[in-house]
C-alpha cells in the first residue's frame, strides 16, 4: 500500500462522509462498504475509549454521553500520530479550551492538563534520587549554595490554574457522590513520580511553584530564589527530598552530580 493509498484510507477511516477507499474487497464476497463501516466504527470507539482511560476525571465531570461525543469530535480532528495510545490526547487540553460546548466549564482544560501531566510523569525516564545525606552536605556549604544547580526528576511538572482543579481532582478520587465545592480560586501543583513509581499531585504553597519551575529550567539556587521571593525554602526542599525529586547537583565550583 503506497503513501497516497494509505492517506486516502486513513482519511476515510475517520470521516463517514468520505467514500469507501477504492479497491477494497472481502474474501467472503460480503459488501466491502458495510465491512469498512464496521471497521471505521470500531476504530473510533477504541480511540474514544483510550481517551476515557486517560481522562477519567474529565469524563466524570461532563458525563459519559457528553464525553463520548466530545472525544469523537477530537478523534476525527486529531487522529493519533503514534501507535502508543498512552501518548494520545496530548493536544486535548488546548483543543478543549476552544471547544464552544464546554465554554460554561472553563476549568475543564486545566483538569485535562493535570491528567495529561500524570500520564507524562508515569512514563517519564527513570532517575536515581540523590541520597538525603549527600544533599544535606551540599546544603551545609553556604559558599557554594548560590551557584548550585539541583537537577529534578524527569517526571516533575509544575501546573498552574486560575481554578482549584487540585481540590476537584482530589474529590474525584473518592467513591460515591462528590461534594459541591467552590473552585474559583487559583492553585499551583507539582506532579511527579516517586522512587516507588507512585505518581503524586501535590498542592504547592506560595512561591514554591516559581522556585521549582526555575530549577526545572536550569536555574541556580540564587536565580530560583530571585524568582520566588516568598518561597518557604526549607519546606519546599523537604517536599522535594521526601519524594526523591532531586536526582542531580552541580555548582560553579564542582562538577559533582
Amino acid at each position: 500500500m503506497n503513501a497516497l493509498v494509505q492517506a486516502e484510507f486513513a482519511a476515510a477511516l475517520l470521516d463517514a462522509e468520505r467514500p469507501v477507499p477504492a479497491g477494497l474487497c472481502a474474501w467472503n464476497g460480503s459488501d466491502p462498504a458495510r465491512r469498512f463501516a464496521v471497521y471505521r466504527n470500531n476504530v473510533i470507539v477504541s480511540l474514544v475509549a483510550a481517551l476515557a482511560d486517560s481522562f477519567p476525571v474529565l469524563r466524570q465531570l461532563v458525563g459519559d454521553e457528553f464525553f463520548d461525543a466530545m472525544a469523537g469530535l477530537y478523534v476525527r480532528a486529531h487522529p493519533p500520530a503514534s501507535p502508543v495510545l498512552a501518548h494520545y490526547g496530548e493536544g486535548l487540553p488546548d483543543w478543549l479550551a476552544a471547544f464552544e460546548p464546554a465554554r460554561a466549564l472553563p476549568y475543564l482544560s486545566d483538569m485535562a492538563r493535570l491528567e495529561r501531566a500524570r500520564i507524562a510523569a508515569c512514563h517519564a525516564a527513570d532517575a536515581q534520587p540523590l541520597a538525603a545525606e549527600a544533599i544535606a552536605a551540599r546544603l551545609a556549604d553556604p559558599a557554594s549554595l548560590p551557584g548550585a544547580r539541583p537537577t529534578l526528576h524527569p517526571s516533575c511538572r509544575v501546573l498552574r490554574s486560575p481554578f482549584d482543579v487540585h481540590a476537584l481532582w482530589v474529590a474525584h478520587q473518592q467513591e460515591g457522590d462528590w461534594p459541591a465545592m467552590a473552585i474559583d480560586q487559583p492553585c499551583e501543583m507539582l506532579v511527579l513520580r516517586d522512587p516507588a513509581d507512585e505518581v503524586w499531585v501535590i498542592r504547592l504553597a506560595a512561591g514554591a511553584a516559581d522556585f521549582i519551575a526555575a530549577l526545572l529550567e536550569g536555574a541556580t539556587f540564587a536565580e530560583a530564589l530571585q524568582r520566588a521571593p516568598g518561597v518557604d525554602l526549607p519546606a519546599t526542599l523537604a517536599l522535594l527530598l521526601r519524594h526523591g525529586a532531586i536526582v542531580g547537583w552541580s555548582s560553579s565550583t564542582s562538577g559533582q552530580p
